[in-house]
């Protein structure tokens, strides 16, 4: 996959401010705040950087966090992974494999079949329903 580089001034142009935070500087929204916490319209979430798809609404799931959680992105070669060691705490974040956006963290507490919960940021994402 071709990645997609813009500067800062280019990611701020295209981003609200709270995007720009949490997608381009590794912030968080508050819990239970972003809009897709509790939507449970079909389709696929698409990355809000770059429209890569990232989810579908079949793999999502109400894990209490107060993020979307998913417990499969819609490919493997969708995200990377990077061992984070911020706040005092082992994670393992998750970001766009084609923009490099920050979306949130994977967990091993989630359902089956994977195991796996995906939290992830509502602003990083954008829905198109089915």
């Amino acid at each position: 996959m071709e990645k997609l580089q813009k500067t800062v001034d280019e990611w701020k142009a295209m981003l609200d401010p709270e995007q720009y935070n949490v997608c381009r500087l590794k912030g968080t929204e508050r819990p239970f705040s972003g809009k897709y916490n509790d939507t449970k319209t079909d389709g696929v979430y698409h990355c809000i950087c770059c429209n890569e798809p990232l989810f579908d609404s079949a793999t999502k799931f109400d894990s209490g966090c107060g993020w979307p959680s998913f417990y499969a992105p819609i490919a493997d070669s969708a995200m990377v992974e990077i061992r984070d060691v911020s706040h005092g705490m082992i994670r393992t974040e998750v970001t766009c494999a084609k923009c490099d956006a920050h979306l949130g963290h994977v967990f091993p507490d989630g359902p089956p079949p994977t195991g796996l919960r995906y939290c992830i940021n509502s602003v990083c994402l954008d829905l198109v329903p089915r």
